[in-house]
């Protein structure tokens, strides 16, 4: 039995809180996961998992064992960066997250960019809409936008982006350009739906006034779609500036009650705070941050 193989399988079980949900992430059949947490039961003699039809659970043992293993995987990791020279020379494989479209639209061109430039550096760039803990996945660097709760975190400001509400001219031609927030309910809308956190219409706190909404006409659950859908003059969006910058600059769509937009939300690369950070990050920030905050300074 691979010690260490099965210490990564019970922690994914343990982070993903399912058998099946860990075979998920790890691409690996449900019944190979079940096999190694069932050798490392047998392995220590002890139970380190209630398995339930919902959820499995840490024992009082699996809660000890859990915590130990991901250090000893913690401090494995470390040696094998320290002996592959990562913080000697820029090298090895840099793991990044990004939201998606940000991710397609500007990251990716500066990371092809680097790559170029960094022939001993691979990139893993995962795009997602949903935030991570870097420590539990093992990720270098991400890309967030907005306001950081996460105070462990070192962070790099890129720029800044604004929220923007939009439609069609031929939307606007139709039914009107509203000029105060109230008169979004007799609008119709495209809203957001599928996220763990919604992009769309819930930040009232930042103005109260935005509390009013169009009536949605349609819902989607990606930002491309919801564009398009506005483009095609169906109704009234609510996304970030760079995810319509090329729309607005092109007139396919106009901003709306400009002088009712929130507070601009900051746009950070950040990464777990360490005593030595290894050279393929500190390389990758030397280049992607000022040719991200020019990018940024166009939008």
């Amino acid at each position: 039995m691979d010690r260490f193989e099965a210490m990564q399988v019970l922690l994914a079980v343990v982070e993903e809180g399912t058998l099946s949900a860990a075979s998920r992430r790890l691409r690996t059949p449900l019944a190979t996961v079940s096999r190694k947490v069932a050798d490392l039961e047998r392995h220590l003699g002890t139970q380190l998992l209630v398995r339930t039809s919902r959820r499995a659970e840490l024992t009082d043992a699996g809660r000890a064992y859990a915590a130990s293993a991901r250090r000893i995987l913690d401090q494995l990791q470390e040696a094998e960066r320290d002996a592959a020279g990562e913080y000697k020379t820029p090298r090895g494989e840099l793991h990044m997250t990004a939201p998606t479209m940000f991710g397609q639209r500007h990251l990716l061109p500066v990371a092809l960019g680097f790559l170029a430039e960094q022939p001993e550096i691979t990139l893993r760039l995962g795009l997602m809409d949903r935030q991570i803990s870097l420590v539990d996945e093992h990720v270098d660097l991400a890309l967030r936008i907005g306001h950081l709760e996460d105070s462990s975190l070192v962070a790099t400001r890129v720029g800044t982006v604004q929220r923007v509400i939009c439609a069609s001219p031929g939307y606007l031609a139709r039914r009107g350009v509203p000029r105060m927030p109230k008169d979004l309910a007799q609008h119709d809308g495209i809203s957001f739906q599928g996220f763990s956190a919604s992009p769309e219409w819930r930040y009232r706190r930042d103005n109260a006034a935005l509390a009013v909404e169009p009536s949605p006409r349609l819902a989607v659950n990606t930002t491309e779609a919801a564009i398009r859908a506005a483009a095609a003059d169906f109704g009234i969006i609510r996304v970030l500036s760079y995810q319509v910058a090329d729309e607005l600059r092109s007139g396919q769509l106009q901003a709306l009650l400009v002088e009712f937009t929130p507070e601009p939300m900051p746009v950070n690369l950040v990464y777990p705070a360490a005593e030595l950070l290894p050279l393929k990050v500190r390389s990758f920030l030397d280049w992607s941050v000022p040719r991200l905050r020019t990018r940024m300074a166009e939008l």
